[in-house]
């Protein structure tokens, strides 16, 4: 659906709004809101990493391919507990212990990390779901997770 607005310039041209990328940008900003909430006020409510345990969020991928296609939401759900990528959320006071990790820790909070797709536990949460790690399940850090294929 296409919608022209009018502008108030005799010599400039029409502005075309396509409706649907605006209700799409606005679904965009009200889950980057979600995730703003769920590091602040929100982080109260997951659980705390005991031991050499992590909290990691995993990777949830863009809604619209680089075709234009925008994906279910039951296609987005799959394939974020397939996902083998997620960032770290907190660590327990034991992650990465000198006496085990001589060399010292692989990853902190705030990195994104790959781990094996049926690691750890996974907890069920408003939007989604968080997986409890133990340290040594890291298989490997990488700085952004949309360079990885995700399949499920």
């Amino acid at each position: 659906m296409i919608i022209k607005e009018k502008t108030t310039s005799s010599n400039s041209t029409p502005k075309i709004k396509f409706a649907l990328e605006e209700k799409y940008k606005k679904e965009k900003e009200e889950e980057v809101n979600a995730y703003e909430r769920l590091k602040t006020k929100e982080s109260e409510k997951l659980p705390k990493p005991t031991g050499w345990r992590m909290l990691v969020l995993p990777f949830k991928m863009p809604e619209k391919t680089k075709g234009g296609l925008f994906l279910g939401q039951e296609t987005l759900e799959r394939q974020q507990v397939a996902s083998t990528c997620g960032l770290v959320l907190s660590m327990g006071p034991h992650c990465y212990d000198k006496e085990k990790f001589p060399e010292g820790p692989w990853c902190k909070k705030g990195d994104w990390v790959v781990f094996a797709r049926y690691a750890g536990s996974r907890i069920q949460i408003d939007g989604g779901e968080v997986r409890l790690l133990n340290d040594d399940e890291v298989l490997a850090t990488i700085e952004n997770p949309e360079d990885i294929l995700h399949q499920y």
